[in-house]
């Protein structure tokens, strides 16, 4: 991957076919496994999209950061937020995922765990 695709102040979002780096080992807390079960959210379906370069609801800046540390070796994140309706309201949770920069482990994680 080259340098992030910036067209002025915004960042290209393009989303891979493919993977753009390795997971490593999968891990995921208690709690974020229990948040999307909740939500009926596959684990797989955000790792899918996290190692594809889908990093979720992050600024331009974030993102670009995400580009660079594919290119680089540094830790990659993503932060999603999971939606559901609750009676006559939706109900929004948050849960990240992160790649360490040696890639041996992403874990899917609830922001409060951190």
């Amino acid at each position: 991957m080259n340098a992030p695709l910036i067209d002025g102040q915004s960042v290209v979002r393009r989303i891979s076919l493919t993977p753009l780096f390795p997971l490593g080992r999968l891990l995921a807390t208690p709690g974020a496994l229990k948040t999307l079960e909740e939500f009926s959210v596959s684990p797989h379906t955000l790792l899918s999209q996290h190692v594809r370069g889908d990093f979720g609801d992050l600024c331009d800046a974030d993102w670009a950061e995400n580009l660079t540390a594919i290119r680089d070796g540094l830790r990659v994140f993503s932060a999603y937020t999971l939606k559901r309706q609750v009676d006559d309201r939706t109900a929004t949770e948050k849960v990240w995922i992160i790649t360490e920069a040696d890639r041996r482990s992403t874990t899917i994680l609830m922001p409060v765990e951190y």
